[in-house]
C-alpha cells in the first residue's frame, strides 16, 4: 500500500471525450456496451418509438442505440446521432452501414451548443450522454430548441454513487494506492444528475415540463456479459480514469491495485454472466 502519495486533485481530471475517452470507447466499444445494454434496452422500451418519429440521438457513442432507434422509426422515420467524438461518430457510421441501416446518420457535435438546419425533431434520447455538459442549464436549453412543441424526451443518467457499487467498491480499492477526490454534486460526470431535484430544476428552467423520474436497479455485468474477473480488470484499468490513475503512480502499485481488484471481482463473478455489481440509474422522460 502507498501511504506516503500527496493528495492528487487532478488524478481523475476532467475526462476527453472529444479525444482519450472517445478513442477509448471505441477501443473497448463491445465491452462499454455490454455492460451498460442492461439500462439501455428498459430506457428503450420505455422510448416506445414509433415508425415516422424523426429522432435525436444525444450522446450516441458507438450508435448501437442510435441503430436500434433507426429500425423502431422505419421505414419513414430518421435518427441523427450526435456525439462529441470523432472516432465514434465515423465508427458509427460505418456500423450502421454494415449493418444496413439507411434512415441513419451522424455528426461530431457538441450537443450542448449544435445547431441544426433540419430542426424541430419529434424526439430526443440519451443513454448516458447528457451528464457531462459544463453548463447544463445552456445546454438543455439549446437540446429544447431543437423539438417541436410536445416533443418528448429519454434520458438515462446514473444515480447517487452510493447505489452503485460498481463503481464505488472499484474505487475503494483503488484509493489505497492513489489519493483521488471524491465528485463534487453538481458537477460534470458520471453522477451530476444523482440529485433528482436538481435535475428536475435543469429540466424546468429549460422548457421542458412533466417530468417523471423512474429509478432503475440492477446488477452491472462489469467489462460486459460473460466476462471474467481478470478480463473485467483489464478493461476498468485500460478504459477508465481510475487505470490512468494508477499508471501515474509506477508498475508496482499499478500490479498491486490490480491484484486487489481481481479479488474483489472474483467475489461478485457468477459464472455464465460475469462480473456482476449493483447499480442504479434514473430513467428520465419529460415533454418540450
Amino acid at each position: 500500500m502507498a501511504e506516503d502519495n500527496q493528495p492528487n486533485p487532478e488524478a481523475l481530471k476532467g475526462e476527453d471525450w472529444a479525444g482519450e475517452m472517445g478513442a477509448k470507447w471505441l477501443a473497448n466499444l463491445a465491452r462499454f456496451e455490454g455492460m451498460i445494454a442492461p439500462i439501455g434496452d428498459v430506457l428503450l422500451k420505455q422510448a416506445d418509438f414509433n415508425p415516422g418519429e424523426r429522432v435525436l440521438d444525444i450522446g450516441c457513442g458507438g450508435g448501437g442505440t442510435t441503430i436500434a432507434i433507426a429500425q423502431a422509426v422505419a421505414p419513414s422515420g430518421e435518427v441523427l446521432g450526435i456525439d462529441i467524438s470523432p472516432d465514434l461518430t465515423t465508427a458509427s457510421t460505418q456500423r450502421a452501414k454494415e449493418a444496413g441501416v439507411k434512415n441513419i446518420r451522424f455528426i461530431c457535435a457538441d450537443a450542448a451548443t449544435v445547431q441544426l438546419a433540419d430542426a424541430p425533431f419529434d424526439r430526443l434520447f440519451s443513454r448516458f450522454g447528457s451528464m457531462f455538459f459544463p453548463e447544463p442549464h445552456q445546454a438543455f436549453a439549446n437540446l429544447h430548441g431543437l423539438l417541436r412543441p410536445g416533443a418528448r424526451i429519454d434520458l438515462a443518467v446514473w444515480g447517487p454513487p452510493r447505489d452503485n457499487l460498481w463503481m464505488m467498491e472499484m474505487m475503494g480499492v483503488v484509493r489505497r494506492y492513489v489519493d483521488i477526490p471524491s465528485a463534487i454534486p453538481r458537477t460534470p460526470g458520471p453522477f451530476a444528475f444523482e440529485d433528482i431535484d436538481y435535475l428536475k430544476e435543469i429540466l424546468a428552467s429549460s422548457g421542458f415540463s412533466g417530468a417523471s423520474i423512474i429509478p432503475y436497479d440492477g446488477l452491472q455485468p462489469v467489462g460486459g456479459v460473460n466476462v471474467v474477473p481478470q478480463d473485467a480488470v483489464s478493461f476498468v484499468l485500460s478504459s477508465m480514469a481510475v487505470g490512468r490513475a494508477l499508471d501515474e503512480q509506477g508498475d508496482e502499485i499499478r500490479a498491486a491495485a490490480e491484484v486487489d481488484l481481481v479479488d474483489l471481482f472474483q467475489k461478485h463473478y457468477v459464472a455464465g454472466q460475469g462480473v456482476m455489481m449493483r447499480g442504479k440509474a434514473w430513467l428520465v422522460s419529460a415533454t418540450a
